[in-house]
Formats: C-alpha cells, sequence, structure tokens
C-alpha cells in the first residue's frame, strides 16, 4: 500500500510537471493594436491631460513603454509595409501612398496596379507554417486589385476595408461607387456596410475571431483607421469630452472610441483566459497631421515629414511572464522589429529569413542583451532622406543644406550642428547614399506638389503643440 501511495505521489507530481511544461511550450498569441494619423503626445499614457484614454493607459502600466519607437515612414501606406514585411519598404519599390487621383502621370504603375509587390512576404506568410490562425482587421492600404488582397498575402481572415481611409459610418451607395476600395469587406468579396460606429465594429470582429481561435495560435493585426480623417464622432462620445471644442474636440471623442475598442478587445481576451499567453503591442502608423490638430509635442514635425513628430510614435509591448511591469525602454527601435520579434515568439527562427532589417526585440527589453537594437536607421522618401546613427540625426532636404541634431539633447530639433560638425555630415551623408545604392527605384509617385507641400511643412511644424 506504501508503494502504491508512493507511486501515486510521483504520477501525480510527473503530470502535474507535464502539465506545467504544456503551458510553457503553448504558442503565444499576438495582437497587433494599430492606430491611424494619432498625435504622440495625445494618449494619457504620453502625457496628455485632455484626452482620456484609461484601457490603453491601464496596458502602458502592465507592460514597457517605448521612448523611442519609429516608423518606417511618415505616410500610411509605406509604413505599412515596412511593418508587415520586417524590410525598408523602399527595398521593393515604395515611397509613396497608393492613392488613386493623387499619382503622378509619369509613374510606371497606376490605379489596380499600385501594391505590395506579390514576390514579398508579409509577417503572416511566416506565422502560418508556424500553426498560426491571422486575421487583417481594419484598414489595408497595400494595394486595391484582388491579387494584393490580404487574403492572397498569407492572412487567413479579412474583415476591413483596402484603401487608406473612408467615413466612421456606413457608406452611401454614391460613395460606394465613387470609392469601392472603401467598402467593408468581410473575406473576399463579401461587401456589407458596418450597423455601428466602425472603431466598435472592428472590436466585435476581433473579439469574434478570438472566440473562434481560442484553441489556436493566433495572430491579429487590428489597423484601425481612427484617428485618421474624416473627423467623426459619435454624439455620446463628444458628450464625454470636457474643455476642449471643434476638430480637437472630435479628435479626443475619436480617440476615446479607439481606447473602448482596445478595452473590448483586451477584456475578451481576458474573459478567454488567454490574456497571459498573448504578446499585445500597441503603436501609431506615422505622426499626426497637421490638419487634424493632433499634438505631438514635444516633437517638431508632423506626418509627412521627417522630424521626430513625423516618425516617432507611441509604443506599448505587454507579455505577462517576460516584459516586466511598469518599465520603459529608452533605446530607438523600428517597426522594422515586429516581424522577426513576432516570428522567433511564435517558435520560429527569423535569423533564418533573408532580407529582414528588422531585429527581434525580446533579448534587448529582457537584457539579456544590453547593445542598441540598431546601430542606423534610415528613411526615405523622393529627394528627401534620413539617417539615425547613436544621438546623431542627418536630414538630406532638395531644397536647403543637410542638417545634423544631437537628438539627446534637442528632441525639438532646433539646434542645428552641421557647421559645428561638417566631418559628422559628411561621415552620415555618405552612409545615407550608401543605403540608397541598395534601394529599388520607386514603383510609383505622387504629383509633384504633395512633395513640395510636406517640404513646406518642415518649416512650418517647427515649434512644438501642447495643446489647442
Amino acid at each position: 500500500m506504501k508503494q502504491f501511495k508512493t507511486l501515486k505521489l510521483v504520477l501525480g507530481a510527473f503530470l502535474i510537471s507535464c502539465s506545467i511544461l504544456n503551458v510553457s511550450a503553448q504558442k503565444k498569441n499576438i495582437i497587433f493594436l494599430f492606430a491611424d494619423d494619432a498625435g504622440y503626445h495625445d494618449f494619457g499614457f504620453q502625457g496628455s491631460k485632455t484626452f482620456p484614454t484609461p484601457n490603453l493607459d491601464n496596458l502602458a502600466s502592465e507592460g514597457m513603454v517605448f521612448n523611442e519607437a519609429y516608423t518606417t515612414d511618415s505616410v500610411c501606406g509605406p509604413s505599412r509595409a515596412g511593418l508587415l514585411t520586417g524590410m525598408y519598404q523602399q527595398r521593393y519599390g515604395i515611397e509613396e501612398n497608393n492613392v488613386p487621383g493623387y499619382m503622378s502621370d509619369s509613374s510606371k504603375l497606376l490605379g489596380d496596379e499600385m501594391g505590395l509587390p506579390l514576390g514579398i512576404n508579409t509577417v503572416a506568410d511566416y506565422l502560418n507554417p508556424l500553426g498560426y490562425k491571422s486575421i487583417v482587421l481594419g484598414k489595408w492600404h497595400l494595394g486595391n486589385a484582388d491579387r494584393y488582397h490580404p487574403l492572397n498575402r498569407g492572412f487567413d481572415e479579412f474583415y476591413g476595408f483596402r484603401g487608406g481611409a473612408r467615413s466612421f459610418w456606413p457608406l452611401s451607395l454614391k460613395a460606394a461607387l465613387d470609392r469601392p476600395e472603401d467598402r467593408m469587406e468581410k473575406g473576399f468579396g463579401l461587401f456589407e456596410e458596418p450597423k455601428k460606429y466602425l472603431t466598435d465594429a472592428i472590436a466585435d470582429e476581433a473579439c469574434d475571431f478570438m472566440e473562434r481561435h481560442k484553441e489556436d495560435p493566433f495572430f491579429m493585426y487590428v489597423s484601425f483607421n481612427a484617428v485618421h480623417s474624416p473627423l467623426e464622432a459619435t454624439d455620446e462620445d463628444l458628450a464625454k469630452i470636457k474643455g476642449l471644442t471643434g476638430n480637437r474636440k472630435k479628435l479626443a471623442a475619436m480617440t476615446l472610441a479607439l481606447d473602448r475598442a482596445c478595452g473590448t478587445i483586451l477584456k475578451k481576451l481576458k474573459a478567454l483566459g488567454l490574456e497571459e499567453n498573448t504578446l499585445i503591442v500597441f503603436s501609431n502608423d506615422n505622426g499626426g497631421p497637421d490638419g487634424t490638430e493632433t499634438s505631438n509635442y514635444p516633437l517638431s514635425g508632423c506626418k509627412s515629414n521627417f522630424l521626430e513628430g513625423g516618425i516617432r510614435v507611441p509604443f506599448i509591448m505587454k507579455l505577462p511572464g517576460v516584459i516586466k511591469r511598469k518599465t520603459e525602454y529608452k533605446k530607438a527601435i523600428s517597426m522594422l522589429d515586429m516581424v522577426p520579434t513576432f516570428v522567433n515568439i511564435a517558435g520560429g527562427n527569423a535569423s533564418e529569413l533573408k532580407g529582414l532589417d528588422g531585429v527581434d526585440l525580446m533579448p534587448f527589453i529582457t537584457k539579456k542583451n544590453n547593445n542598441a537594437p540598431h546601430e542606423r536607421l534610415f528613411w526615405k522618401i523622393e529627394n528627401r532622406g534620413v539617417v539615425r546613427e547613436g544621438d546623431w540625426k542627418l536630414l538630406r532636404y532638395p531644397d536647403r543644406p543637410a542638417e545634423l541634431y544631437n537628438i539627446a539633447e534637442d528632441i525639438t530639433e532646433n539646434n542645428d550642428l552641421a557647421l559645428k560638425h561638417p566631418e559628422k555630415v559628411r561621415e552620415m551623408y555618405k552612409t545615407l547614399f550608401n543605403w540608397e545604392a541598395e534601394l529599388e527605384r520607386p514603383l510609383w509617385q505622387l504629383k509633384r506638389i504633395y512633395e513640395v507641400n510636406a517640404v513646406k511643412r518642415i518649416d512650418e511644424k517647427r515649434n512644438p503643440v501642447l495643446d489647442k
């Protein structure tokens, strides 16, 4: 009898051990919450006192906030290309947004020809062989034609629209006919407009996806179109915003809806018992634009230019048991890093993937590697180019001499050091030029006037704006 009891105890311990190993061996779910055109400062966890974002603030307190997170571009489409491929999008010919009607007549590709080149893999292509179910929710903006559709780019499911911006309310028949890429689509070719405010509808679909795939490892790319124009908010959300007026109030109400949608998704994740086994990331596609009264404080610049306010974005990462709560990471990271980070978290080996420019962030943020993730980061649109190397940042323009800033000492980029450090300018200029020699020619370009206007905004947006 004693031997039997001993055997039972040993067997029980073995089963408990196996159970623990099974839990630890479970593949991590991955949720990427992506805002659109939000201001750097326009969240509570970023310091805003007028934009209530309780759910995202809570997420920030439960994870790590990154102080120097960068997109690969200062506009929507190219930024998304870099994010989803882990490669500088200029390597395969994407520098500009693909917006029908805005393109130069001399562009190589127009209309339905514009999209993420078919020979380039997405993160979903890498996660699918690892057993992951994947979905795009919301804005796609990487090609309107069927061949560029998310279901043809590695993703299993899609609920969203193919274009770059649309109303938050159901489209009229005329609007749908005028801009078919803005129609809400479920799967492939099943078009149906949402029955509620779009930000909330996207959250509901995300919850449905998690419910259906709670037994599978999954990747959700929740690509909200909030808070991109048009500025449209519900009366209920507007009523909750105090002390603001005009567009600033509308923007705050839209941000409140975005925060609520993120909260809906995170509450569902917890209710399903998946929170402890899920990597959650929140960020934004580029700096806040000048036309919607966003605040990129304390940064200069805005969407469409390469000052910090155009390319530095809010960023949160949470992974229970791996990433410490209420921590900050102060070295520069890039959206390029998402693909290798996600692949390795999923049990793959990103080092075997050819051509990636990003790195797996986990060794860096868990202090297994105390070096900076990147020696250099680059940006480019047409004749404008930027290289950041340590604290130094060089900006090259078509209409003026290059500028040089020490970002650690001059975050507003108002103290040009180019004349004091001409050797550094020459060195970094050459580094930028050598990087550009590796790139593909742009597949398409906007009309010239849009680039002229983007350069003008560099001068107009030099002074950071806290609030309005």
